[in-house]
């Protein structure tokens, strides 16, 4: 049904006459500057050509170091991709199928709903479909193992009914890497080396943030606006401390280059290995599961009438033609890849600031210009977008503020509230009374990685002070003059007896 909803063009478009290089320099740094990237790198592509490949501004600020197109950025959720194609070269095979249940090789994987549970199948969680929401710091620096994650799913409550809905999520796509691992007795990222960026000739790539760089590769620094001082703050490379199918691979533009034609060409290398067939390869191209076209969507994808999930992949229509894309997003860092099949047209671009809508506006851009469309200034809409986000996010905290209420103190003295929380998926939390110099002794409670430091904001509400989750608000559950639970990132914490 998917296939036949209006997004497929005739098999040629032609493109229009080539930009010059210069012509597409000033409209990367207009986006540069429109948004103070220190840095922006692009590649565009036909199945044999590369027609632009170039970066502009900086890597790193302090001290000023030039952006390179070989310079190593992480990909984010762009792995995606990888580790699908990775599915499809088992297929090919026959090693395993996409409609393969996951607890065939992950008996410890489930799903908290048992007749969701029983159905699952790969291509469930290559989708989004499979009830699971996003759950991200079930992962996002987690001092657990991913195998941890995926034990700890059958405890999450599903957000939609199966099948009968979408949520992007990360953990289906690492239960499908360690389905790789299972199955071949190869560890992901030796799989992705040996089966696709080597034979590909993907020289420089990198599988986690702790993996050795290649000799000569230097990585870009992350920021993100900081909006106290109003300047760009750099941003710690995330320590990922183990290779993450859904999104640790790190990779130079010049390597992004090798990717995008492998897609265009359905399969084939730059080089003329055909490392999947064509019919599998298309096969994580066709939509497999329809996303609802809300405001938020309409408003992000204004020149779109449908967007869907393909695998490991979005699939939708842009101004009349069909467009497979993915983005990605981490700690100071966001990226886009875009591939226009029928058009023999697929561009990357990545900046080394995290929260702009640069990728996604100067792709559309590229797009228009390559193919001669009408042009529609993309750098302000997408600012607009993100400066009115920016003030919705900054009245949402001063609504959140108003709700202080200094004349309602905590019910109970702090040490009350000390003591051992736990939650079956998400994992303990610790709440301590800590002395302080000078000052009354405040609380600090502990997460995951994360050290959150509550103060009082309405009898037994606290604010976390500083960090991560600045403004996030705590609630204790007092019962009888006792604590016994904890509210916080809408997760109950009953307390430990």
């Amino acid at each position: 049904m998917l296939s036949s909803l209006g997004l497929l063009l005739p098999a040629a478009v032609v493109l229009a006459p080539l930009p010059t290089p210069g012509h597409v320099d000033r409209r990367i740094e207009a986006a540069r500057r429109a948004w103070s990237a220190p840095g922006v790198a692009v590649v565009v592509v036909r199945r044999e050509e590369v027609l632009y490949l170039r970066a502009r501004g900086l890597r790193q600020l302090q001290p000023e170091q030039p952006l390179t197109v070989d310079t190593l950025f992480p990909l984010a959720s762009c792995t995606k991709a990888f580790t699908v194609t990775l599915l499809a070269q088992l297929v090919d095979e026959q090693q395993l199928h996409w409609d393969d249940p996951p607890s065939k090789y992950l008996p410890d994987f489930h799903l908290s709903d048992r007749r969701a549970d029983a159905l699952l199948t790969l291509r469930d969680l290559l989708c989004h479909r499979c009830g699971l929401g996003g759950h991200d710091l079930l992962w996002y620096r987690a001092p657990w193992k991913l195998e941890e994650v995926l034990r700890r799913t059958q405890h999450l409550p599903l957000d939609y009914p199966f099948r009968g809905g979408f949520a992007y999520s990360s953990i289906p796509f690492i239960a499908a890497g360690k389905v790789l691992e299972k199955r071949t007795g190869q560890r992901w990222e030796d799989l992705l080396r040996d089966r696709l960026c080597e034979p590909m000739g993907m020289a420089n790539v990198v599988m986690h943030a702790r993996d050795p760089l290649p000799p000569g590769v230097v990585p870009a620094t992350g920021y993100r606006w900081d909006t106290a001082s109003q300047r760009l703050q750099a941003v710690a490379p995330y320590p990922m401390a183990e290779a993450n199918p859904a999104g640790s691979l790190h990779a130079t533009p010049r390597d992004l280059a090798l990717w995008l034609q492998f897609q265009l060409n359905e399969g084939r290398a730059p080089n003329g290995r055909r490392l999947v067939s064509a019919a599998q390869l298309r096969e994580t191209h066709r939509p497999h599961n329809l996303l609802p076209m809300t405001e938020a969507a309409r408003r992000q994808n204004p020149e779109t009438v449908q967007l869907c999930y393909a695998l490991g992949w979005l699939s939708y229509d842009y101004r009349g033609r069909r467009v497979l894309a993915h983005g990605g997003l981490i700690d100071g860092f966001r990226l886009q890849l875009t591939l226009l099949p029928e058009a023999d047209l697929a561009c990357a671009v990545l900046c080394n600031r995290q929260d702009c809508r640069l990728p996604l506006a100067l792709s559309n851009a590229l797009i228009d210009l390559y193919l001669g469309l009408p042009p529609k200034d993309w750098i302000s809409y997408y600012r607009r977008l993100d400066e009115e986000d920016e003030r919705e996010q900054a009245r949402g905290r001063a609504e959140r503020l108003k709700q202080r209420d200094p004349h309602r103190p905590p019910s109970l003295s702090l040490e009350c509230y000390a003591g051992e929380y736990d939650h079956p998926a998400y994992g303990p939390i610790s709440v301590t009374l800590r002395p302080q110099k000078d000052a009354s002794p405040s609380l600090l409670l502990r997460f995951s990685s994360f050290d959150c430091p509550l103060e009082p904001f309405a009898a037994d509400t606290f604010r976390i002070a500083e960090g991560f989750f600045t403004d996030e608000l705590v609630t204790f559950t007092v019962t009888g003059q006792r604590v016994t639970a904890l509210r916080f990132l809408d997760l109950n914490f009953p307390r430990r007896p």
